[in-house]
């Protein structure tokens, strides 16, 4: 092998395990550190990942760290849902609402896993809950309403949709339900 070549080659080398080390270190740190919040962070990285099981696996870790972790609660519960797990995912729901019962989006977030399980009382309750918190929240006005359709109620999924639309008036899919709704209603 010639001298440069041997240089590109070792130099190659040196980067490729330099950053190999860097990348098992915070895998260990995230292994046998006792801080929730490098499990919560690497949690996150497979959620983006869709590596949701891993993910789950490490907000657990979490958990049991630091069982007052909002984030992880939240987290959790909604990557339970991306596995079609709703009892558990509306379990981590309700204890991340237990530790900030102010959160607009675990309400909505909620909602929409009771929803998934025909559970529309509850769903309402936590759509409502959320616009309490935050009377704009379009998401919230837009799923009671397709909550409301689902029970025949249609005046007042008419109104929940217009309301969505005043809050973002370019939705497509709030357009579309109220339009669809309004034909259902004739």
């Amino acid at each position: 092998m010639s001298s440069k070549l041997f240089k590109k080659f070792s130099s190659c080398l040196i980067w490729f395990l330099a950053f190999s080390c860097i990348f098992m270190w915070s895998g260990l740190k995230a292994q046998t550190s006792k801080d929730a919040k490098a499990y919560y962070a690497r949690g996150v990285a497979y959620d983006k990942d869709g590596q949701y099981h891993l993910a789950i696996e490490d907000y657990t870790k979490a958990l049991e760290i630091n069982p007052k972790y909002f984030g992880a609660y939240y987290n959790r519960g909604v990557d339970y849902s991306k596995e079609g797990q709703y009892d558990l995912a509306i379990k981590d729901l309700t204890k991340a609402l237990e530790i900030n019962p102010k959160h607009a989006n675990a309400y909505n977030n909620r909602g929409v896993f009771y929803a998934a399980k025909g559970q529309y009382n509850l769903a309402i309750k936590d759509y409502t809950k959320a616009l309490e918190i935050n009377p704009k929240y379009f998401s919230a006005y837009y799923n009671r309403g397709l909550v409301y359709e689902k029970k025949g109620k249609y005046d007042l999924a008419i109104k929940d949709f217009t309301k969505a639309l005043e809050i973002n008036p370019k939705d497509t899919k709030a357009s579309n339900s109220l339009d669809n709704i309004k034909k259902k209603k004739k």
